[in-house]
């Protein structure tokens, strides 16, 4: 099939530029005008995507280059974009930045040379004048796949300044200014040691405030236009007929525990599984007739002690008798308990023989390659899966459970045993991606469906 949808991707000179705000601002402007506006973010992120969910009305995808290949990416983009007028994509750090210091592997650039998306350059101009000129050509030409279609300067002086930063693009035959966001004009966006502070309720507010600020300084037409110029994507989405029978599985969904790739959750639905939602912090019992259990990512240090009060839910998790899968924050549930950074104890469900401690430094960052070392959820010995990390808290002695992961990082090259894995239960401080590895979907439901014989 081709896709002929208008996309564009919002892309930084590097971190910290206000990209994630112009685009949340963009995205809202886009739906104020009625238009059905699809967004995803590049990289591993779980935070971002909670807020561009807010501002478009509709989930909000991963695409990462690294972790999900090509293919996935852009049947992922099709499938997404089925019923959207436009794609608006945000990267991740620089447009070039990702996973390879000689490549554009893994970064915003690669993602927008898969889907021929035009790029606009957000820009932090504080101090800048004709520089912005040479800046712009630096990006625009570094890359012969990649195409700068325009320029926002963030933190602008004043309407002079931007007057000479759009001459200065000009007379250079540089990709034309479609914006300039005066300086402390934007609101702040919280944020937190992950990143932005989850989207709440004070998430459409902030997005109304951005498009206040943005829509008189920022020509909205321009990279619509843009975005139009997109030529027609040539893409195969792999066949995918939904299951007859519906798997159960709680899925933990709270304060407490909310990171999940949108395309994992799809892929398992696709085949068969039905997600039932439930709250460790609210809830005081499962769901009924479960066959597994998915406790994934989050923030259970900030509501330790709710969680362990909840002593009726822990219980529940500790007898339940179908598979249960545990990422991150869902380890650190299912663990004796968290010792948090005061130094005060929170026991947790107990299930992994073994505490967590919470520390001031962060104990893992970036990708890694997972490959099996005996058969489990997603796979067979020997077979490989690509994930990420990124937390601060640690294990607190050894668990004493098999192993099931050899884990890779990909900045250091170091091999480390993970994946505790014993009886009924995988945790893991990996977040894996399978939903590109449809051999680990078939096999994770096939598990579910045996355990749901017994």
């Amino acid at each position: 099939m081709s896709v002929a949808i208008p996309r564009i991707v919002m892309a930084g000179t590097q971190s910290g530029v206000g990209k994630t705000s112009v685009t949340l601002g963009l995205v809202t402007l886009l739906r104020r005008r009625g238009l059905r506006v699809q967004t995803f973010k590049v990289g591993p992120d779980y935070l971002d995507p909670t807020h561009l969910a807010v501002a478009s009305g509709r989930a909000c995808y991963n695409l990462d280059g690294w972790m999900m290949g090509r293919a996935h990416v852009l049947a992922q983009f099709a499938r997404a974009t089925r019923d959207a007028d436009v794609a608006v994509i945000e990267g991740v750090m620089g447009l070039f930045d990702g996973a390879s210091p000689n490549s554009i592997a893994g970064s915003t650039a690669q993602i927008a040379t898969w889907l021929r998306a035009p790029v606009v350059l957000v820009v932090d101009t504080r101090g800048m004048a004709r520089s912005v000129a040479a800046l712009a050509q630096g990006f625009a030409e570094f890359d012969a796949g990649v195409r700068v279609a325009g320029v926002i300067a963030n933190r602008c002086g004043s309407e002079r300044h931007a007057r000479w930063l759009a001459k200065s693009l000009r007379a250079a035959s540089q990709p034309p200014l479609l914006g300039a966001v005066a300086a402390g004009t934007l609101p702040e966006l919280r944020s937190r040691h992950l990143g932005l502070v989850t989207a709440g309720g004070r998430t459409r507010r902030l997005c109304d405030q951005l498009v206040d600020a943005l829509a008189p300084v920022l020509s909205a037409d321009a990279v619509l236009r843009a975005a139009r110029s997109a030529p027609l994507l040539p893409i195969k989405i792999p066949d995918g007929n939904c299951a007859a029978r519906r798997l159960r599985v709680g899925l933990a969904d709270d304060a407490a525990f909310h990171f999940y790739y949108a395309d994992n959750l799809e892929a398992l639905a696709r085949a068969g599984v039905e997600w039932v939602r439930f709250s460790p912090l609210r809830d005081r019992s499962l769901p009924e007739d479960l066959c597994g259990l998915y406790l994934g990512g989050g923030y259970p240090e900030e509501h330790a002690a709710a969680l362990s009060a909840n002593g009726a839910m822990l219980r529940a998790v500790r007898r339940f008798s179908g598979l249960v899968y545990a990422e991150c924050g869902g380890l650190m549930y299912l663990s004796q308990g968290v010792v948090a950074r005061d130094g005060k104890r929170h026991r947790m469900a107990g299930v992994l023989p073994c505490w967590t401690r919470m520390s001031e430094r962060r104990q893992a960052l970036g990708y890694v390659a997972v490959t099996l070392t005996r058969d489990s959820f997603f796979g067979k010995r020997g077979e490989t899966l690509r994930g990420h990390e990124f937390h601060y808290s640690e294990l607190s002695g050894t668990p004493g459970w098999p192993t099931a992961y050899a884990v890779r990082r990909r900045q250091t090259s170091a091999v480390t045993r993970e994946g505790f894995q014993r009886g009924n239960a995988l945790a893991s401080y990996v977040h894996l991606h399978w939903a590109s590895r449809p051999r680990a979907v078939r096999r994770f439901v096939k598990l579910l469906e045996e355990r749901c014989a017994r």
